[in-house]
């Protein structure tokens, strides 16, 4: 089990805080809504030989320790994500990296494969989706948008946590549910108000999916509720030459559910 390091990059207009461990070519961990780079301990924590895992915060979460810049929040968007992302990897002399995110990090793994495709070396894809918010789907945010404001992270957490989580999970890991409220509460209504506002507004970015032409690894968890194995399999088909794994026993969170047949996926980059 290696060493986790926290960091703090004090980039052009803010610090962002990020996780490191391992040494070797960059993966980079985008996290999940509403959580935090803390999300990828079970990845950092188990670097295959040859890798160095980066987790940054996503503007305005915190992990626990990181202050913010509020003024900063309103009006971010995936784009605004990625730009982060991408001066994060230049101030760590990065030329390229593979990108990995799960869920909302998924949305902003296509805003940096968008932006700044010669710098993404490989995708890693898990339980998320190409395709933007249905009607239906914003008007949820918006009811989010409006629990957030009137209880804050807890109130979230709440709503949030039947879906994040499979069903599997809720019955024989009790403990990672406590786990994943506490990575949820610690953030601040207004890094989650500004979050679900980028989610709401994110494009549609499956016509992005012929284009991409670096490996691609795709990872959905068979009790995904939010983002179903129907996305992850229409991702598959229209990215060529890319690699889906079904993760058994897992929901929205797979890298947190079941995190050796997560790592399993991750160290067959290596091969």
């Amino acid at each position: 089990m290696l060493d986790v390091h926290s960091r703090v990059a004090h980039l052009s207009t803010r610090s962002v805080r990020y996780l490191e461990a391992g040494t070797g070519r960059p993966l980079i961990w985008l996290h999940a809504f509403p959580l935090s780079a803390d999300q990828w301990l079970p990845q950092l924590s188990r670097v295959p030989p040859g890798w160095r895992f980066i987790a940054p915060d996503l503007r305005g979460f915190r992990g626990g320790s990181q202050a913010f810049e509020a003024f900063d929040l309103p009006g971010v968007t995936m784009d605004g994500y990625a730009a982060d992302v991408l001066e994060l990897m230049t101030q760590l002399e990065m030329t390229d990296a593979v990108i990995g995110g799960l869920s909302m990090g998924g949305y902003v793994a296509f805003a940096i494969q968008r932006r700044a495709p010669s710098r993404v070396s490989g995708l890693v894809l898990a339980d998320t989706r190409s395709t933007a918010d249905t009607a239906e789907g914003r008007a949820a945010r918006d009811r989010m948008a409006d629990l957030v404001a009137r209880e804050g992270a807890a109130g979230v957490a709440r709503e949030m946590l039947p879906k994040l989580l499979g069903e599997t999970t809720r019955r024989d890991q009790p403990d990672l549910t406590d786990a994943v409220r506490r990575l949820i509460e610690v953030n601040t209504p207004e890094a989650i108000g500004a979050a679900i506002q980028a989610l709401k507004t994110r494009p549609d970015s499956t016509p992005l999916l012929a284009s991409i032409a670096c490996p691609t690894l795709i990872i959905c968890g068979e009790e995904d509720v939010l983002t179903p194995m129907a996305d992850s399999e229409a991702m598959h088909a229209a990215i060529a030459g890319s690699r889906l794994v079904r993760l058994p026993g897992a929901g929205h969170l797979s890298n947190l559910e079941n995190p050796i047949g997560f790592n399993d996926a991750i160290a067959s980059l290596s091969r």
